[in-house]
This record gives C-alpha cells, structure tokens and sequence, in this order.
C-alpha cells in the first residue's frame, strides 16, 4: 500500500510517520509537506535511509502540484495532518488558516476523488466542539456534540470537517474524520505550553502563563494518537467521526508547576500575563466510540510521558535555535 501523509514534517505528523513506518514496514509513505516553521525537513532525517519513504516539498493548497504528485504516487490512502495549528498565530492573521486548513482540504479530496475515490482520513481536534465549563467535570464532548468553535483557528477545522462529512454524503468519498485532545512528546514547536515550558525553564526564562492558569486540557501523549489514528485506518468506518482524548485532564498551571518539579526549577519562573481572547475554559473528551468500537485507549501515563518529553527536548533543544 502506498500512504501519502500531508504536514508529515511537523509534530503529529512526524511522530505519525515514525510510527507507521515501524509497525508497516511493508508499506510505502509520501509525505508532503510546506516545511513551513513548524514542520522541519531535520524532524525527518531518520528516515532518509529509508527505501520507502519520499519527503516532497508543496502545499496542499497548490492544487496542480497535488494532482501532479497523485498522478506520480497513486496513493490508496491519504492522512491529512497539515494544518495551521496555533490560536495565538489564527488571532492575528485568520486568513492563512482558512486557506491551509479549508481550502487545502478541497483540494486534496478532490484529488481522492478524481483518482479513483481513494481513502481519506481527516485529523481534526477537540477545539471543534467549543469549551465546557469548569465546574461541571461530568460533560466531555461526545462525537454528537454540536459544533462552537471559539478561534479562527477552531472554526477553519470544524469547516474542514464539515466539508470532509459533505463530499462523502455528495461524492461517497470514503473518509473518516478523528478529533483529538492536546498533544505532548517529541518534536513540538515551542510555541506550545508543554515545550514552550520546558525550553524557557531549561533557560532559566520567564514562563507565561495565560490568566489564572485554570484553564483545563485533556492530554494525550502523540504515540498514543498515533496508535488510534492506525486503528481507524485499518477498522474504522467510513462516514464515521472518533474521538481521541487522553482521559488526563490538568489545569494548565499544573502542567506547569510539574515541569517545574521534574527540572528542579522554581516556581518563581512563573508569570501570569493577560488571557488569550475567546480563551477555551475546558476540554474532555468521551472516548466510548473508540474504545468499543476498535479497542483504543490511551496507554501512556502522563507522569511517564511528561519525563519522556522532557528528556527529548533536553537532548535536541538546537533543533529550534
């Protein structure tokens, strides 16, 4: 089989690639990435001794470039990790994020279903669903929760999603769509809590920390994700949405006060600095579909997964100097 993963080059989508490669070795990948600042080629230089590995450079929003490149590759099956992802970045300038995260998503089914109504799976996020309040820790989002999306950055991916659902109802593409909580591991843009954390207490830097630092995230280690995404694509059902969440919810300034102890840094670091506008309150996600449907769970502990990353960015903080 032949996969083309889409913003293979950035964090899910290199650890997805890692992943993959390792459990299907009989299976060639294409990815196809911008290789913009959050998605470098140096993430995928263990894979360059690969035999079935090709890493090409385009956007998904160059439609000739796409055709071109199906033409060549004839892929049976397509992951869309490219994306536009920081909500700080989608608050000043919305308009690169509709054209990555919508327009970009056209272009590549209309590929899929021009070629043959090849395989698409959309990977999309818990931030499509709006937030929940903090004193009601029995709501998760379920796969039938509405659509509230609070950000630029949210709206261009519950409109994806929606566009993914109408051309399998219009054109019977063959899609699947997974909705994941808050990533951490290896190979994140430290523009996100977790890493940005790490890199400035490593540095003995300032650490902001939007508002009061209540916010809650559910959090999911990406080997985790990737195990789920593997699972929809070998067993999921077509037309159908899962949810993938990490059943490990932290207020944000636990997390923070955690990297603190595991570096032995104070918490003096800490500073407080005004709330993000349209600031999500809590995610949770319920991960039945999953679990009952394909026997997913999230494995990694967080205590675990948080040491885990830590070392990593320990070991490769020059790959973001």
């Amino acid at each position: 089989m032949t996969i083309l993963v889409t913003g293979g080059a950035g964090f899910i989508g290199s650890n997805f690639l890692f992943y993959f490669l390792r459990e299907h070795p009989e299976d060639r990948v294409i990815c196809l990435d911008k290789l913009t600042y959050a998605g470098q080629e140096s993430y995928l230089e263990p894979l360059r001794s690969n035999i079935n590995f090709r890493l090409v450079k385009g956007d998904i929003c160059d439609r000739e470039a796409v055709e071109e490149l199906f033409t060549q590759e004839k892929p049976d099956l397509v992951v869309n990790f490219a994306a536009e992802t920081h909500v700080d970045r989608s608050i000043e300038d919305p308009d690169v994020f509709l054209e990555t995260n919508l327009m970009g998503t056209e272009v590549l089914m209309d590929a899929c279903r021009t070629h043959g109504n090849i395989r698409f799976h959309q990977v999309s996020t818990d931030e499509v669903y709006g937030d929940l309040p903090l004193d009601r820790p029995d709501l998760k989002f379920t796969e039938e929760s509405s659509l509230n999306p609070s950000s630029p950055y949210s709206a261009s991916k519950a409109s994806a999603d929606l566009l993914v659902l109408a051309y399998h109802r219009t054109y019977d593409l063959s899609v699947t769509i997974s909705r994941c909580s808050n990533n951490y591991g290896p190979y994140q843009y430290p523009e996100k809590l977790i890493p940005l954390t790490i890199r400035r207490a490593l540095n003995d830097e300032p650490i902001p920390v939007y508002g009061t630092g209540e916010n809650i995230r559910d959090w999911l280690y990406v080997e985790d994700h990737c195990k789920a995404i593997d699972m929809i694509l070998q067993k999921g059902k077509i037309g159908e949405i899962y949810n993938i969440g990490g059943q490990c919810e932290r207020t944000n300034l636990e997390v923070v006060r955690e990297i603190l102890r595991e570096l032995e840094k104070p918490e003096d670091l800490i500073t407080f600095v005004p709330d993000r506008k349209g600031h999500d309150l809590r995610y949770a996600m319920d991960i039945s579909k999953i679990r009952e449907e394909l026997g997913w769970k999230p494995e990694t502990d967080f205590i675990d997964g948080l040491k885990k990353t830590i070392q990593w960015y320990k070991e490769n903080l020059e790959l973001f100097n």
